[in-house]
């Protein structure tokens, strides 16, 4: 199962998973994922909910390929929210936690 953290800010938490090693950008690279979903694990996620507007909510993922790539997505966190990888890094999460 992913690990949740609970960071003040997405900045925070991005910083702190780059201190671990989550270096590389998947939302600049989100074809690898779409590409081969099976290739990956989430292992930590994080979740930011904006105070007072809804639309300041948002999740980063700590993400590790089987080859050794450490890296980051983030993405929106909303119903509007239809990008084709965070689609598929949902399905991971919830296939990891049964």
């Amino acid at each position: 199962m992913a690990t949740q953290y609970h960071y003040a800010s997405v900045s925070e938490a991005l910083e702190e998973l780059r201190k671990i090693g989550f270096v590389y950008d998947f939302n600049i690279h989100e074809e690898e994922i779409i590409t081969d979903p099976d290739g990956f694990i989430i292992k930590h996620v994080y979740r930011y909910e904006g105070y007072s507007n809804p639309d300041d909510e948002a999740i980063v993922y700590g993400i590790a390929s089987f080859d050794g790539k450490k890296g980051v997505f983030v993405s929106g966190f909303s119903a509007k929210t239809n990008s084709e990888a965070i689609k598929i890094i949902q399905n991971i999460v919830m296939n990891s936690e049964s």
